[in-house]
């Protein structure tokens, strides 16, 4: 599994270790499902301060499937954690709700139990014309 970062706030860049290790550490036991991570963190609205810390945690199950999560908290540690939880939430839900595919056995197996038909015996064309005219 690939973790990238993205971001071009200065304070969130230096979040880029933690956020690494954070995703590396939730997504531990679905690793192998996952292929990519990326995680974004934005500054909302810049140096004004307020809930505006935002992390988008973007999971890449393989080519067509994967999962988003966006956060908004006061501080980015937050809205690491928070987007983390909900992305792992929804690809345990994800996991749960698909159905095991139903198991056909094997037709070799069928094939062995099933009785050998009685081969008739070939009959000429013209002998068969003859029964048929001689019965009727």
């Amino acid at each position: 599994m690939k973790v990238l970062f993205k971001s071009r706030d200065p304070e969130a860049i230096a979040m880029h270790v933690l956020a690494k290790a954070r995703s590396e550490f939730v997504f531990r036991r679905l690793a192998w499902l996952i292929s990519k991570a990326t995680v974004s963190l934005s500054d909302i609205n810049g140096p004004r301060g307020g809930v505006d810390k935002r992390c988008q945690v973007e999971v890449q199950l393989n080519r067509e499937n994967k999962v988003v999560a966006t956060s908004i908290a006061r501080d980015w540690r937050g809205a690491i954690d928070l987007a983390l939880a909900r992305a792992v939430r929804t690809l345990v839900r994800r996991r749960e709700n698909i159905k095991p595919t139903r198991r056909v056995p094997a037709r070799g197996f069928a094939w062995n139990l099933a009785q050998e038909p009685v081969l008739q015996e070939a009959v000429d064309p013209r002998e068969r014309l003859l029964r048929k005219m001689a019965g009727a």
